[in-house]
């Protein structure tokens, strides 16, 4: 039987013994606490080295490289050179590789956890090697080194900026005689706490040990926090409770009876492999790592994980009416000259954050919360300006949205339509874009399929055949129309496809019956010649205010849903016919309670191109989704079948003045009743 001894500078209330088997040995692990003082351990490790096989060293600091340079403890030292006898460790080097492999482990299993989170690193010369590992997944890193060890209230953003850091320490090695891990500098304890408290409320992960945690953390900067740590116990746990700590991953695995220090179970794999431990390799490690199948402990606090996943979605004012909705801007000012140059200025201007957003919720146990972020263009002012004036704004919102920390951001109304539909934007972005299209899409035939139910004017067919009736996609040869077109297609008799220009039609139409052989299609350039004929229509144009149809030539008891932002059909048009129901797609009601700023929809409903970045956020799907001007079916499908699994539900079918009740539903299907009577189409 192997002896492992673990003199500890910690509290020796902890210490234990006990024997267990691993890697086909049996052990005796005994912990010797010495209460943080530094003689006593150092005479602990020269009596006791000759009545064990190794000795591991406990609550210490380690040896570590930052860059090109190496950092040496001179306590650590002190302890670790007066055992000669048999092997001795800290656990330096397993305990890097089981942070990096933590990190990599939540990743996976929580599906891109870190992805573009805010993350501070109490001490990032400690962990460089998590640091260098977490950079890949987010840009926005905090490390608080010079606050804790210099006195100097700063953080540091970045990876090169600690490498630049590192380089001063070291350099400052060389000449001075203090200990620089330790603080040298006179600083404020009250100022420097502040300072990294309002760092950690900010943050998304705190990376540091428990010491450090308790020592600058409390119950309100902590709150909601995922803690990236080791050697959690259970007073760590009833603290971490009280401060509501949302996840803590303790890199330390639980494979005995009681949880030990990385340092033992280093000094275990020594003592098993028979292997000097300067000989024992980072690559032997890593292999003991996985035939162990080590993983962290994933630890909640509260006794519930919340999934909290990120996004951002880019709005902008309509017209002007919108811009004198957020402005103390008098009604007696509408059509001036004063809000027109009001309406151009609005378009200079940077973009902001117009709400947060909160309270959504997944049956799955996802969340969601993000920010609205408006830019402030009208369609009238993007139009009239180059696409790069635009994207420039979108890439500034882009730009916030990553320092808030979003994780997918998508385009809502005319900003996905301008220049290349996305596509530009996506690529010089940092973070995902989606345009909202597919789920779009979705939801116009969503909304179409249940009006046409509450009308009751068209028979459904029972056993799934195609509905007896004729639709039209006015517009179908753009990014939602072409999709559109392709569901009613599937769905209907016959469909009519409007654009205008003949070509690009009939590419169009050859396209569908590859999908459709047996569909009936037939493209137009004048939809105002077939209105009449027609039981349902989707209008989805960019066609920013120009008329694109006759809404008198329209079947009486019509549905016409209009996907485009801004509207197809102004409220004048739509007053003409009250016997047509007119409804404005892509409305979707979304899990749990929403809580933000009005956009004019009823509470708990977004615009489906909203929705879609939603479910992909509560998917966790970062990824540039849908972008450009040829929306794909399959991922039509795939989102429509996200939002289902996320609880997504057709809102109350809403038209220009609000939602539609069943009263006024049923006065339309009476109107259009009583219309047709003397209709001629």
């Amino acid at each position: 039987m192997k002896k492992i001894i673990n003199v500890s500078l910690g509290s020796s209330d902890q210490d234990y013994e006990f024997t267990t088997k691993f890697l086909d040995d049996e052990f005796t692990i005994q912990r010797i606490g010495t209460n943080g003082d530094e003689a006593e351990a150092w005479e602990q490790l020269q009596r006791l080295q000759a009545k064990c096989d190794v000795i591991a060293v406990g609550m210490v600091a380690d040896d570590y490289n930052v860059g090109e340079f190496r950092f040496e403890n001179q306590a650590t030292r002190k302890l670790t050179q007066v055992v000669t006898r048999v092997p001795v460790t800290t656990g330096a080097r397993l305990r890097r590789l089981l942070q990096c492999s933590a990190i990599r482990y939540a990743q996976k299993e929580l599906v891109n956890y870190f992805n573009n989170n805010k993350v501070l690193f109490l001490s990032g010369m400690a962990n460089y090697d998590m640091a260098t590992l977490m950079a890949e997944y987010t840009p926005n890193i905090k490390f608080a080194d010079p606050i804790i060890h210099a006195g100097i209230p700063k953080f540091l953003k970045s990876i090169t900026a600690l490498e630049l850091y590192a380089r001063g320490r070291y350099s400052i090695n060389q000449f001075t005689p203090f200990d620089t891990e330790k603080t040298n500098v006179p600083s404020l304890p009250t100022v420097k706490k502040r300072l990294i408290r309002g760092a950690m409320k900010d943050s998304h992960v705190v990376v540091g040990t428990t010491a450090e945690i308790r020592k600058y953390g409390d119950l309100e900067s902590l709150k909601d926090k995922t803690l990236i740590t080791s050697a959690v116990t259970d007073d760590d746990m009833a603290f971490f409770k009280a401060a509501q700590v949302n996840l803590a991953i303790d890199v330390t695995p639980d494979l005995f009876e009681q949880v030990l220090g990385i340092n033992v179970l280093e000094a275990m794999v020594i003592g098993a492999s028979d292997i000097d431990a300067d000989e024992l390799s980072t690559a032997d490690l890593e292999d003991i790592v996985k035939e162990l199948e080590i993983k962290p402990r994933m630890l909640h606090p509260t006794g519930e994980f919340r999934n909290i996943r990120r996004f951002a979605f880019v709005i902008h004012p309509l017209s002007q009416e919108y811009i004198r909705n957020v402005t103390p801007i008098p009604k007696r000012f509408a059509h001036t000259p004063l809000m027109n140059a009001v309406e151009k200025a609005f378009a200079h201007a940077p973009p902001l954050v117009y709400s947060e957003v909160k309270g959504i919720k997944s049956p799955c146990g996802a969340e969601a919360e993000g920010w609205l972020i408006t830019v402030g263009g009208t369609p009238k002012e993007m139009l009239s300006h180059s696409a790069e004036f635009t994207y420039k704004r979108l890439l500034a919102a882009a730009k916030m949205a990553e320092k808030l920390g979003a994780q997918i951001m998508g385009l809502g109304a005319f900003t996905k339509v301008v220049g290349d539909a996305g596509i530009t934007v996506a690529r010089r972005s940092d973070i995902p874009i989606t345009t909202g299209n597919s789920y779009s899409a979705s939801g116009a035939l969503w909304a179409a399929a249940d009006a046409m139910k509450r009308l009751k004017l068209v028979d459904t067919p029972t056993n799934g055949g195609k509905i007896p009736a004729k639709s039209m996609v006015i517009g179908a040869t753009g990014s939602i129309g072409s999709v559109s077109a392709r569901l009613l297609a599937m769905a209907f008799d016959e469909v009519y496809i409007a654009g205008r220009n003949m070509k690009t039609l009939e590419k169009l139409k050859q396209s569908m019956l590859e999908d459709t052989p047996d569909a009936k299609i037939t493209c137009t350039t004048d939809p105002d010649e077939h209105l009449g004929q027609m039981d349902v229509v989707v209008t989805s144009t960019s066609g920013a205010g120009k008329k694109i149809l006759d809404i008198t030539k329209v079947k009486p008891g019509c549905v016409i849903t209009d996907v485009a932002r801004p509207l197809d059909l102004p409220p004048s048009e739509v007053a003409k016919r009250p016997d047509v129901l007119v409804i404005e797609s892509g409305e979707i009601e979304v899990p749990g309670k929403l809580d933000m700023r009005s956009i004019k929809l009823p509470d708990n409903v977004v615009f489906a191109c909203m929705a879609e970045t939603i479910v992909l956020a509560l998917e966790g799907r970062f990824e540039v989704f849908t972008i450009g001007r040829n929306t794909e079916w399959e991922k039509v499908k795939e989102i429509y079948k996200m939002g289902l699994k996320h609880g997504m539900k057709l809102a109350a079918i809403s038209g220009v003045n609000g939602v539609y009740t069943d009263e006024d539903i049923q006065r339309v299907r009476d109107l259009a009743l009583e219309a047709r009577k003397t209709w001629k189409g």
